[in-house]
């Protein structure tokens, strides 16, 4: 009698290929093989391409801050004339303007005055200068940055040749004068009137008063004097004349005379 296979379970065979086929339906058309999913470049799907490296970009080139462009500091005084007490003009604001910016606290009104004339002698010590507070060539270059402005100038003289005459001259011209309080002029002058009538004929401006004529100018030694310096005694100035000679206005002799220096001066004062 034949015997029945009982292993066999009823129904069409199944083939192990059915089954990775049911499987590869399973997984959306992926194929397992070995326990690897292959892709559908193997089941006839369109293939992913990978992803694109990305493009490192370029930096942009800054350009570089433009240089500086160095220019020549101006000069502050133009003017080659000598400043001193008494000087007036555009050429006297420069010099208070100049002096602010170092640090002074004057007004710029153009009068070389008292304030200003302290502010010169300030500055002039500050850079190791001769103290005297007129701006000649080495103040006005200093303040210049450290060139004399405007050219060239002379060294300095007491005053210049041509001055130094011009001073003498000017003052042998009021001999036989009135001496007059307070006046400047040849209808009557005092000792400082005849000083001032003289420099002012020279071009050259100086304090009023004796005492600010004194004080404004530079003390020098008798030896060292030239013509067209200036004699103090106390309370009294005369124009020196050369040779131990003056030309004053006498409050004695109550006129203006030329004489040989008298008494005991208190010494001589320039205006470099």
């Amino acid at each position: 009698m034949a015997q029945n296979n009982t292993h066999r379970i009823p129904g069409r065979a199944q083939l192990p290929t059915q089954h990775a086929q049911r499987a590869a339906r399973g997984l959306g058309g992926a194929a397992i093989l070995g326990g690897v999913v292959l892709g559908t470049a193997f089941t006839g799907g369109a293939a992913q391409a990978a992803p694109a490296a990305p493009v490192a970009s370029a930096p942009v080139a800054q350009a570089a801050p433009a240089a500086p462009v160095a220019t020549a500091p101006a000069a502050v005084l133009d003017s080659t004339q000598k400043l001193r007490w008494g000087s007036r003009g555009g050429a006297v604001k420069d010099l208070q303007s100049a002096l602010n910016d170092r640090g002074a606290n004057i007004s710029v009104d153009g009068v070389f005055g008292p304030r200003t004339h302290s502010a010169v002698k300030s500055y002039q010590s500050s850079k190791g200068l001769q103290v005297d507070g007129i701006v000649g060539s080495k103040t006005r270059g200093a303040l210049n940055g450290g060139g004399a402005s405007g050219g060239a100038s002379a060294p300095a003289s007491s005053p210049s040749s041509s001055s130094s005459s011009s001073i003498v001259n000017a003052a042998r011209s009021a001999v036989g004068t009135p001496y007059s309080w307070g006046g400047s002029s040849l209808s009557g002058m005092d000792c400082s009137g005849l000083v001032n009538y003289a420099y002012r004929s020279a071009g050259i401006s100086i304090p009023r008063t004796s005492s600010q004529i004194a004080n404004a100018g530079t003390w020098i030694s008798q030896s060292s004097a030239q013509p067209g310096d200036i004699v103090v005694w106390s309370g009294h100035v005369a124009i020196y004349a050369g040779n131990g000679q003056i030309i004053d206005a006498s409050g004695s002799k109550r006129v203006v005379t030329e004489r040989a220096i008298w008494g005991n001066p208190i010494g001589f004062v320039t205006y470099r």
